[in-house]
């Protein structure tokens, strides 16, 4: 019953190369960021590249490029290219058929997390990589301007 961090890391990772301004990142100056694995990154490159929203430049000082503008990738995109689209998980096992509730809960958690599913990928689709680039450097200008302690 674990969650994935597939989408989180590649948002992080599409940050970090638009705030690179066309400069390529190595996977582990970007592992570094995200403090992970480089083999975990490239992984994560891979699926980004096969969605049309990372490039590599190869040789001497290469590394992966957003291939669109900040604008122009949708957090939706970036979900689908990374996670397996599931929100929640059903039951493992089918349930008792001989219960009442393990007769129709399938179907009516079906319908629920569907629901879920269409509003999360609807909210991801009106927001855009450059939202995410925009509240990390604004949240840097605010820590810059507090006073430092001590």
């Amino acid at each position: 019953m674990n969650t994935s961090s597939r989408f989180a890391y590649a948002v992080h990772i599409l940050a970090l190369l638009s705030l690179q301004e066309g400069v390529p990142l190595s996977s582990e100056i970007i592992a570094g960021s995200v403090n992970t694995n480089p083999a975990l990154i490239r992984r994560l490159l891979s699926m980004l590249a096969a969605a049309g929203l990372t490039s590599a430049q190869l040789g001497a000082g290469g590394g992966a490029l957003l291939a669109r503008e900040p604008k122009a990738i949708a957090l939706v995109d970036v979900y689908r290219a990374v996670d397996d689209g599931q929100l929640f998980g059903l039951h493992r096992d089918t349930p008792n058929p001989a219960c009442v509730v393990g007769r129709h809960i399938q179907a009516v958690l079906e319908e629920v997390v569907d629901d879920a599913a269409r509003a999360m990928e609807a909210s991801l689709g009106s927001r855009s990589l450059a939202d995410v680039t925009d509240g990390v450097l604004r949240a840097e200008r605010q820590r810059s301007r507090k006073p430092r302690k001590g």
